[in-house]
């Protein structure tokens, strides 16, 4: 079942669907789906726990922001995740995220 996220704006920060396809060759944004999901590959095992872990490294280096402000709040063990950025902006987020863009 597909879940359907999108970014807005919180009172803290600001969520993000994701969608994770390990095993790549590199950690890159690749894309965003049409229900505003941001498809990323990454390099890393298929376990959820290697997910998680490369997902939210890799996201807070693309947002420039420290590990404990991106937190998995939806879909630990799954490919569709929703993703929670503390104390930063939808548009912040969104412009951090297209200049990441393949």
């Amino acid at each position: 079942m597909s879940r359907k996220y999108e970014l807005h704006s919180g009172r803290r920060g600001a969520a993000l669907g994701v969608r994770v396809t390990p095993r790549a060759s590199r950690n890159q944004i690749v894309g965003v789906l049409n229900d505003s999901t941001i498809k990323v590959h990454l390099v890393c095992g298929p376990s959820d726990e290697e997910i998680n872990a490369e997902l939210l490294a890799y996201l807070a280096q693309v947002l420039g922001v420290p590990k404990s402000r991106v937190e998995i709040v939806a879909g630990e063990n799954g490919r569709d995740k929703l993703i929670s950025v503390l104390d930063m902006d939808v548009e912040t987020t969104h412009q951090r995220i297209l200049a990441h863009m393949e």
